[in-house]
Formats: structure tokens, C-alpha cells, sequence
């Protein structure tokens, strides 16, 4: 059974700067408060790239690094957990759920995830889904797809 779509639209970024301003815009949007959001897209696509902005725009300061060899880097701001995750090396979804993702998925807080589909069948349903692809150009385009009424809230 698949989860279920609401609503699909497309983007076209033709430069990184529109990346930046589509994180700042979702960073406003209340409903990201407790929102889980999937990055999918090849090696190169711009998923952490997202998540980066995305993060500053919601106050992050300092070094955000990616999560590919810790598989997780949590944040706070204003005390409330962010936590983004790459499952890139995970080579059986298994591993999530001996990693104790189960638990951090039941909390409060903002979820990000690059990489979701090395754990299929594990996660929850995310909220929203970014599909990003780059283009020989050097742009992308995006597909965004709301599964739950939050992400419904979060498309542009």
C-alpha cells in the first residue's frame, strides 16, 4: 500500500538562490514546527543544500555539517529539536530501527531525511516529499508532494 498523495506540484529553480529562498519561505510556515520531510533525488541534487538553508533560515548557527557518515545531526532552536538525517549507507532498513530512529520519530520536533528510500517501509509517513533533479543546465526542478494535511500547509 502507498501513502497517500494530496497533492503534487512542480518548481523549476534555475539557480541556487531560488533554493535559499524556498527554504526561507518554508521556515515561516508554522506547520514545519512538527513536519517530518523526505529529500529525495540523486548524488549532487541539492537535498543537503536544502536542508542547509532550510536550517539557517530557522536559526541555526555555526557549522551544519551532513549527517552521511553520522547518519544523524540533531539542532535546537528555541527548544524545539531538529533533526536531520542521510540513511544514504544504510544498506538494509533494519538498521533504522536498531538505531533507535523509532523513538526520535515519535518526538516532537522537525524531521529531515535524505536518503529515505534505504530505509522503505521504516519511516513514517512524511508530511512532505521533495523530489529534487538536477538538470544539465545546472538548474533543478522539484517535485513537492503533500501526504498529510501538514504538508498540504507547506507547499508554496
Amino acid at each position: 500500500m502507498h501513502d497517500p498523495i494530496l497533492e503534487t506540484r512542480r518548481l523549476h529553480w534555475p539557480a541556487e538562490a531560488d533554493c535559499q529562498v524556498f527554504a526561507a519561505a518554508l521556515a515561516l510556515r508554522p506547520a514545519l514546527r512538527n513536519a517530518f520531510i523526505s529529500l529525495q533525488g540523486p548524488l549532487g541534487a541539492g537535498k543537503t543544500t536544502l536542508v542547509r538553508y532550510l536550517l539557517r533560515a530557522l536559526g541555526v548557527s555555526g557549522r551544519i555539517k551532513s549527517p552521511t557518515v553520522a547518519v544523524l545531526e540533531p539542532y535546537e532552536v528555541d527548544g524545539l529539536v531538529i533533526s536531520h538525517f542521510d540513511f544514504y549507507r544504510f544498506s538494509d532498513p533494519r538498521e533504522w530501527a536498531d538505531a533507535g530512529f523509532r523513538e526520535l520519530f515519535a518526538q516532537p520536533g522537525r524531521k529531515l531525511a535524505e536518503w529515505p528510500e534505504n530505509v522503505a517501509g521504516m519511516l513514517p509517513t512524511p508530511d512532505l516529499e521533495v523530489a529534487l533533479m538536477p538538470l544539465d543546465d545546472d538548474s533543478r526542478e522539484l517535485q513537492l508532494t503533500a501526504r498529510t494535511a501538514i504538508g498540504l500547509t507547506l507547499l508554496p
